[in-house]
């Protein structure tokens, strides 16, 4: 497994934070992504539950395209092939949209801080909450939470806070009994 390529992920449901701290967070960026998910056609369906999206980054170095296809090794590990495609293949590939999900878009700020670099996903269906996504070299690592940020919970297990997931249903749990 030390050749695939390994996306070892923390993953926290979040109060959305100040954007005006974020912004000042050393290495910020931000940028819009829709991202939308795929059904394989036959001839590349997968038995080992291999999962397929495409996502369109727009941010201040302009608009780029990006297949990804993910397999699960564990809660926190997976393979993660990422490809850059073109526009138009962007475009051809949404045919294979899969029946049942809707788009996700999303504001990413991201920024570094200790050595890790955080991810700060916020959508539009949800007002009071979003992601903290941090990756890391190995499960053993726990990275640490910035001051700023107010975990509601670690959802790193829970498969239904994936972005898969929440394209084909949106949790609308109460936050005030978590």
């Amino acid at each position: 497994m030390n050749n695939l390529p390994l996306e070892i992920e923390h993953k926290f449901l979040i109060r959305i934070p100040d954007t005006e701290i974020l912004r000042q967070q050393p290495k910020y960026k931000s940028e819009e992504l829709l991202q939308i998910y795929l059904t394989l056609p036959a001839d590349e369906q997968n038995p080992n539950g291999q999962r397929c999206r495409i996502r369109r980054h727009e941010g201040p170095d302009g608009v780029r395209y990006v297949k990804t296809i993910k397999q699960n090794v564990t809660h926190l590990t997976r393979i993660e092939v990422e490809s850059e495609i073109t526009a138009e293949e962007f475009r051809e590939l949404m045919r294979y949209s899969s029946e049942g999900r809707s788009p996700i878009e999303k504001t990413r700020h991201s920024f570094v801080l200790d050595g890790f670099t955080y991810e700060v996903d916020i959508f539009p269906f949800w007002d009071d909450r979003g992601f903290l996504e941090v990756e890391v070299d190995s499960e053993e690592v726990v990275p640490p939470i910035p001051q700023f940020i107010k975990v509601i919970k670690n959802v790193t297990h829970d498969p239904r806070y994936r972005n898969s997931a929440l394209s084909k249903e949106i949790i609308t749990e109460d936050l005030q009994q978590t």
